[in-house]
């Protein structure tokens, strides 16, 4: 009964696992910390959970987000992507600007939360 050794495959696997779960935790680093909007951010939820902070978000131009008929698409990485109704954040927008927290996964692009702005 030696030491148990793992193929390679498996090693792989266990590291590829390690750098997905790692990539979907949030990136609040600290530069935010003493920004106003701070604790208006770390507040913000969705139907579909909290969206974590400004750090989280990516800011949307306003040639990559449209709504039509009540709802919202977003193009990230070069592809349009409808936003869930129950990803939309409701309360006014105090940071004026249009942003989403997306969700890379292996299978594509899911949107945790959708911040609208004014399209000017």
């Amino acid at each position: 009964m030696g030491r148990m050794k793992f193929p390679g495959a498996a090693v792989a696997l266990i590291a590829s696992a390690a750098v997905f779960a790692g990539s979907a935790m949030a990136r609040d680093d600290g530069r935010y910390a003493n920004s106003p909007l701070k604790s208006w951010f770390d507040s913000l939820r969705s139907g579909k959970g909290p969206c974590c902070s400004d750090a989280d978000g990516a800011v949307v131009s306003d040639v990559d987000w449209e709504s039509k008929d009540g709802h919202y698409r977003v193009r990230l990485d070069g592809q349009w992507i409808d936003v869930p109704d129950d990803a939309v954040i409701t309360v006014p927008n105090r940071a004026g600007r249009t942003m989403v927290w997306p969700i890379r996964e292996t299978l594509g692009i899911s949107i945790r939360c959708f911040l609208p702005g004014s399209m000017t």
